[in-house]
């Protein structure tokens, strides 16, 4: 088998996504055969790495794939660890031998919904590098309401600190009171970018939930803080609408809590429209 580069072995081999794993290697943490490894480098079967003091079975070739839909509470941090403390969504995960749960992007610590999670770190860079546009659907409570000249500019251009953003969709879902409903689609994931949108626009976010991430939607049976894996046909579908085609698992099916009873949060006036829940775990 032909040599290929460092940072994708370890992507496919469940370490991290690609960009973690060149950010380790150029932080000297990742090594060789003994020696510290550099930017661009190739590994071969039969080579000892390490990662973090750590050994990596390194996996060659196409990787076998699962795909873990998580329904995100809030109150949890998207990390491995937090100085502060706090929850985070890797401690109720199924645990994995020789492989390494990798999150598709993050929701912040009070935003819920739907969180992925797969094996393949190449399949979590193509689903999240900005260049592939992958859309982003978000349920959104405020407080107070837009008008329409508002609702217009916001899918045109809005000015953050970071840049201008924009909505590549948004829909009135009605509310009662000050509180008001809204859905919004956008095709990219910078900071807390939907809050800080609105707050430009001047309402504040109440609450905000992650929807639907590409063709994923979150299973509206899917009990909060709990998870489910997408079985083996539904991950083959994930994987062609990324334009990836690796061998995958015949049986990916994972034994862990679910409800089938818990309902989505009520948005008054709330329609089921556009491309949500394409895709439904098993």
């Amino acid at each position: 088998m032909e040599s290929q580069r460092l940072h994708k072995v370890l992507a496919q081999s469940g370490v991290g996504s690609r960009r973690e794993m060149e950010v380790l290697i150029e932080a000297g943490e990742v090594r060789v055969n003994g020696a510290v490894a550099q930017v661009g480098a190739q590994v071969e079967p039969g080579d000892r790495v390490t990662v973090q003091g750590r050994p990596v079975r390194l996996k060659f070739g196409e990787a076998q794939v699962r795909i873990l839909l998580y329904h995100k509470p809030e109150g949890e941090i998207v990390s491995r660890d937090d100085p502060d403390g706090r929850t985070t969504v890797f401690a109720t995960l199924p645990k994995l031998k020789g492989e390494k749960w990798v999150s598709v992007g993050r929701l912040d610590y009070n935003t819920s919904g739907l969180l992925i999670f797969t094996t393949s770190g190449a399949l979590a860079h193509r689903l999240t590098h900005p260049s592939f546009e992958i859309e982003r659907e978000y349920a959104v409570r405020v407080v107070g309401e837009l008008t329409d000249l508002q609702m217009q500019q916001s899918c045109q251009e809005i000015l953050l600190e970071d840049g201008p953003a924009r909505f590549e969709a948004i829909r009135d879902q009605g509310g009662e009171g000050t509180n008001h409903w809204y859905q919004v689609v956008l095709k990219e994931g910078r900071n807390r970018e939907v809050r800080r949108m609105f707050a430009a626009l001047g309402c504040m976010v109440g609450r905000l939930m992650r929807v639907r991430f590409g063709l994923i939607g979150l299973p509206p049976r899917l009990k909060r803080g709990h998870f489910e894996e997408l079985d083996a046909r539904t991950v083959q579908r994930v994987l062609d609408w990324a334009g990836m085609n690796p061998v995958i698992r015949e049986e990916t099916t994972v034994p862990g809590p679910r409800s089938p009873k818990t309902p989505r949060p009520r948005m008054e006036g709330r329609r089921q429209t556009g491309p949500l829940r394409k895709v439904r775990a098993r």
